[in-house]
């Protein structure tokens, strides 16, 4: 496996990482053992770097609890990153707690529930309109100076606030999403973060599954399946105008002998040397199909060929208009 670095604090991590969310929620549903299953094929596979988050137990802390158990046989081989700021307790107008306090609560947490003495990326999860980014980043400094967390990350913020936190203490990373389908971040956020010397984690690089073989029609999701329910690019005209597009990246792949995913993959990692994106699967054979993306190699015409199917990205909202983040 290839390795990458994120950011100027040392944070070198496998060139392609793995996203836990769907093990434990918005996908219809999990079973826990496959998906430690799967993990622990990631490690075999080389990979090295495993995202998780607080919100992703929705307070239970059952998506740590999996990844520390699945991680528990090669702890310190591995890069864990977790997230915080979310309130899942639903007291606050925002939906966001990053209050000190509240970070420090989930650090302690987050360190119980991984089975570990230390967390190697936490993220904010979203910028708490509520509360400056300054007390945030000068928070996760000290528990950086603690020893229980290591590097600082970001996720969906905007170059203001990326550049006022990176002022308090060094951002190693942003995540945020990208894909051939989700392209905002090209214009002012990539730029940004790349004159700080930030790496970037895409996060959902197959366009939450649209990306795949195993794409289908909204209907044919489970019930509680985000895409059945609230993603507008499985919605209506959306999905057949994508659909459309796929089907031409689908010719592209076939004709180099790769499935779709990994092309979707490669154009990631084709966007520059400061980028691990972190696709998410539980099935240990989709696993094995992206980790294969890391050595393809995609021509000059291959990049044209993608960038026609979606000049601009996918037909469609990544986020019903008021769950969409605002970056400042």
């Amino acid at each position: 496996m290839k390795q990458r670095a994120l950011g100027k604090q040392g944070l070198v991590v496998s060139a392609l990482g793995l996203g836990t969310m769907g093990m434990t929620m918005a996908y219809g549903p999990a079973d826990e053992a496959e998906g430690i299953a799967t993990i622990r094929r990631a490690h075999e596979l080389g990979v090295t770097f495993f995202d998780t988050a607080e919100l992703y137990g929705q307070g239970t802390g059952s998506n740590e609890k999996l990844v520390g158990r699945a991680v528990a046989p090669f702890r310190d081989e591995v890069v864990l990153a977790t997230k915080f700021g979310m309130d899942l307790s639903r007291t606050r107008p925002s939906g966001f707690d990053s209050r000190p306090e509240h970070i420090r609560d989930v650090a302690d947490n987050s360190l119980r529930y991984l089975e570990t003495d230390h967390i190697d990326v936490f993220y904010q999860h979203r910028v708490d309109p509520d509360v400056p980014i300054e007390d945030v980043a000068g928070t996760v400094e000290d528990l950086i100076t603690e020893g229980k967390v290591r590097y600082f990350g970001l996720s969906e913020a905007g170059p203001e606030t990326i550049r006022r936190a990176h002022a308090v203490q060094p951002v190693s990373v942003l995540q945020t999403e990208y894909s051939i389908f989700e392209r905002d971040v090209e214009a002012v956020v990539l730029p940004a973060i790349r004159e700080l010397g930030i790496g970037f984690v895409p996060y959902s690089p197959l366009g939450r599954g649209f990306l795949t073989a195993a794409v289908t029609a909204p209907e044919h999701y489970a019930e509680n399946d985000m895409r059945r329910i609230r993603d507008p690019r499985w919605q209506g005209e959306n999905f057949a105008k994508n659909r459309n597009g796929v089907a031409q990246l689908e010719t592209l792949a076939g004709e180099k002998g790769i499935a779709v995913s990994q092309l979707a993959l490669a154009w990631l990692l084709a966007q520059g040397d400061d980028i691990v994106p972190i696709p998410g699967t539980r099935n240990a054979t989709r696993l094995e199909e992206n980790v294969r993306a890391v050595d393809v190699v995609l021509t000059a015409d291959d990049l044209r060929r993608v960038h026609a199917a979606f000049p601009e990205g996918a037909y469609g909202t990544r986020y019903v208009e008021a769950n969409l983040p605002v970056w400042v």
